[in-house]
């Protein structure tokens, strides 16, 4: 594998947490689409490591053999001799990062061997705990194990905060998690990530579900990892593209690539908005 100091690839962001805390909705979120069938995500799998290309899914075993599957078929892939899935999909946003996709952290069905085998590939992570029962002590314990090792900065996104109804839990959540974990992560984030979703062109609506103040902090943290491998930042032919997504009219939530080209050409909204520009924004996870 790529030396990843060497910043000479994209950077490789793992969606971690328990299970059922919001990884695979997150993952729909960020490629604006599911990347895999609701029967499929609803189950246990290996760890599935998602970059842009045209849609396939392969297999990769233990000893790096790698073998194509349909995807529909990825819920029957034995889990005790596959290392992970590699699964590409033709999605703008995946021309700035690989996306991985872990397994529940503390799911008795699989072993913490599967997801932290794929952990020395990891740059940063984006934890997803749930706000119902935020930062339990196995997500705090596993977090611990690993968090030293990533060369990359991490965010921790508490998900599921509409669950939350009354304004005193929301604060009290967020306030306990900020206190217990806010010093392990660059930047910790309340989301709605399933009301980023349904969003669509409502601009009020991403954001009040909290996408929009996590989305463009990702993409700062993107855009700074590209600028060693080129003088001026994003090529014209990523700039190109995430431009002809627009004019596609997409119709799904924003995701990273409509915010990158929104600091081209800020017209995603009617109301007036100015456009964002890198070098005003405070970073918090550079």
């Amino acid at each position: 594998m790529p030396d990843k100091t060497a910043q000479t690839r994209k950077p490789r962001i793992a969606l971690m947490g328990e299970f059922s805390a919001g990884k695979s909705t997150l993952t729909h979120l960020l490629v604006g689409l599911e990347p895999l069938p609701v029967r499929v995500t609803a189950t246990r799998l290996p760890p599935v490591w998602i970059s842009y290309g045209p849609t396939s899914a392969v297999r990769v075993d233990l000893e790096g053999i790698e073998t194509p599957v349909l995807l529909d078929k990825i819920d029957d892939v034995p889990l005790e001799d596959t290392a992970f899935i590699r699964l590409s999909l033709p999605a703008e946003a995946l021309e700035l990062c690989d996306i991985i996709d872990m397994p529940g952290i503390s799911d008795p069905n699989m072993p913490s061997d599967v997801w932290r085998a794929l952990m020395p590939e990891v740059d940063g992570v984006i934890w997803c705990t749930h706000a119902t029962q935020a930062w339990r002590q196995s997500e705090a314990a596993a977090w611990e194990s690993i968090r030293a090792e990533l060369p990359g900065p991490s965010t921790l996104l508490i998900t599921h905060f509409d669950k939350l109804h009354e304004d005193t839990d929301k604060t009290r959540v967020l306030k306990r998690v900020v206190r217990e974990a806010g010093d392990t992560f660059k930047s910790v984030y309340p989301i709605s990530l399933l009301q980023a979703i349904s969003a669509g062109d409502d601009m009020e609506v991403w954001e009040a579900s909290g996408a929009d103040a996590f989305v463009e902090n990702l993409i700062e943290y993107l855009l700074r990892w590209a600028a060693p491998t080129c003088e001026d930042g994003p090529t014209a032919a990523n700039v190109l593209a995430l431009e002809a997504a627009r004019d596609r009219g997409r119709t799904s939530s924003p995701t990273p690539d409509t915010i990158l080209q929104a600091r081209v050409v800020p017209r995603r909204v009617k109301r007036e908005r100015h456009s964002v520009r890198p070098e005003r924004v405070k970073l918090d996870l550079g």
